[in-house]
């Protein structure tokens, strides 16, 4: 059993997989454009629009950027964002608003090594990747009245370990984690599927059971605990979805549980993004929401695009948006597709104390007793539901003070945070957003096609739900877009004759002869 890879996964996880950025780089302040735009004829131009410059909006033109570079493709990239910052739900804060003191992300701020997307475009982007090891500190399991278990990775906690959890539990998570990982892979060999329809996809990955069960019920399949479950598993799906092993789908609790060797790029994650923008070519509009998206006709398969830029035609439209708030006014052929998603609607508090722990009273613990620095959360046991999911220390602000973040499903009031650091508060950056999806068991999800020439990026949210997946979903979506518009592809073939698209539910996996570095899409 892998002792080693469990005991450090709860701290990693702490650092959860989606994030939201308020800083601009004035890399593209030059491209963002407030003058009004008539509407064009673009019969002589082949024009594609993306609307959402995060994850999926910026990688979405890095990969048709990959399609000019390679085979000389005509195509034109307009990237529209209604905010003024390049990463979506990625970004930094600084403690006092002081860029000399070290930057925090305000979110999801991990990717792992099997991430191949964003571990790669941290090594082609020269960008330092940040271990987050320095920060294993002792971590504890509350449920709201008792501090059920807590370790920090010596001898003496895995004897405890395995006397409250037993051997097998621990090592039955860590090989359905395994599992899930390696057909993770599949989607990144030169075999990779292409996908329209995400149940087939599914299927063909074999997580049809996954989906269709909540973690808590596929785990005690697995003979996976219920104590284990309930504790450590619950832990760790709270901290990154927020959302409990009885209400979530069983292949997003193995993700929640994938976080070792976490990594984050120095300086903020949103330069993954910034970079993929500026590598791609692409027009970029900051400040430029789109107000509605239309069939120019039904006969020219053109889309007109309608923002503070004016009215522009596309032959192509990619959506990297959630669809119901981006607020975009769509034909009802196209709305009445993508039902209503709810997301989780979180918390996030950020903080510097000059507190070592929090306050162990609050633990139920003796006053000289000092508390985990990291808290993670369940909901099964105490009678009280604990008042956060998450409290983590997260490095030295400075000699003696410390950054902590927070997250909760209700707002933390300045007396509570005086109560849990003892009066020793000083900076304090509150963030209220709809974190993630909602993910329960289900085999329907969004179309990944809205139309023809229209695409939706944001369909593998209730899938899986990360910085990494959306890369992913993207990639596949300017196949789908180059193969049905342009008759090509990022390396160059069309999905008819690579004959491996994902079209019913007889097929199953396959495996490529690729190099361990290889990474379709960046490689050919």
């Amino acid at each position: 059993m892998r002792l080693h890879a469990l005991l450090v996964l709860l701290p990693s996880a702490l650092a959860f997989q989606i994030q939201f950025p308020f800083k601009v780089s004035e890399l593209f302040s030059s491209k963002t454009l407030s003058t009004h735009v008539e509407e064009a004829d673009i019969s002589t131009t082949h024009r594609v629009a993306i609307i959402g410059a995060g994850a999926g909006g910026s990688s979405a033109a890095f990969w048709i950027s990959k399609a000019k570079e390679r085979f000389g493709l005509d195509v034109e990239i307009d990237v529209y964002e209604q905010s003024d910052y390049i990463g979506g739900r990625s970004t930094i804060v600084y403690p006092y608003n002081d860029s000399s003191l070290p930057e925090l992300e305000l979110g999801a701020s991990i990717f792992v090594e099997a991430n191949k997307n964003l571990w790669r475009a941290s090594d082609e982007f020269n960008l330092t990747r940040r271990n987050f090891r320095e920060e294993n500190y002792e971590t504890g399991i509350w449920d709201g009245e008792e501090l059920l278990f807590s370790f920090t990775g010596g001898w003496w906690d895995t004897a405890k370990l395995i006397w409250r959890y037993g051997i097998f539990s621990p090592k039955r998570v860590d090989a359905y984690v395994a599992s899930m990982i390696k057909q993770i892979l599949l989607l990144y060999s030169s075999a990779s599927p292409k996908w329209d329809n995400i149940t087939n996809l599914s299927t063909h990955l074999g997580w049809t059971e996954n989906l269709n069960s909540t973690t808590a019920e596929y785990l005690a399949k697995q003979g996976v605990s219920e104590k284990y479950t309930n504790e450590v598993v619950e832990a760790a799906t709270r901290v990154n979805y927020g959302q409990n092993v009885r209400s979530l789908h069983a292949l997003e609790g193995a993700v929640s549980m994938a976080g070792t060797g976490a990594n984050g790029i120095a300086g903020g994650n949103f330069q993954l993004f910034e970079q993929f923008l500026n590598r791609s070519g692409a027009n970029v509009y900051l400040n430029t929401p789109v107000s509605s998206i239309a069939q120019k006709s039904s006969t020219s398969h053109l889309w007109s695009v309608k923002s503070a830029r004016g009215t522009l035609n596309y032959k192509a439209v990619i959506l990297a948006a959630p669809f119901h708030s981006a607020g975009i006014a769509v034909p009802e052929s196209i709305s009445e597709q993508v039902k209503p998603q709810p997301y989780i609607h979180l918390h996030v508090t950020l903080l510097a104390t000059t507190a070592p722990t929090p306050n162990p009273e609050y633990f139920s613990l003796p006053p000289t007793s000092p508390a985990p620095r990291m808290v993670l959360t369940t909901t099964q046991g105490g009678k009280n539901t604990p008042e956060f999911n998450s409290l983590s220390y997260h490095g030295l602000v400075r000699e003696g003070e410390w950054a902590v973040k927070i997250f909760s499903a209700e707002r933390i009031s300045d007396e509570w945070l005086s109560n849990m650091f003892q009066g020793k508060v000083g900076w304090v950056l509150r963030k209220e957003w709809d974190a993630y999806t909602e993910n329960p068991p289900t085999l329907e999800f969004p179309p990944v096609k809205l139309d023809t020439g229209f695409y939706y990026v944001n369909s593998f949210e209730p899938f899986i739900s990360t910085m990494e997946t959306e890369t992913v979903s993207s990639r596949n979506i300017v196949e789908l877009m180059l193969n049905d518009e342009f008759n090509s592809s990022i390396c160059g073939r069309t999905i008819s004759e690579s004959n491996e698209n994902v079209s019913d539910d007889s097929q199953q996996p396959t495996t490529a002869n690729d190099s361990p570095n290889f990474v379709f899409g960046w490689d050919c």
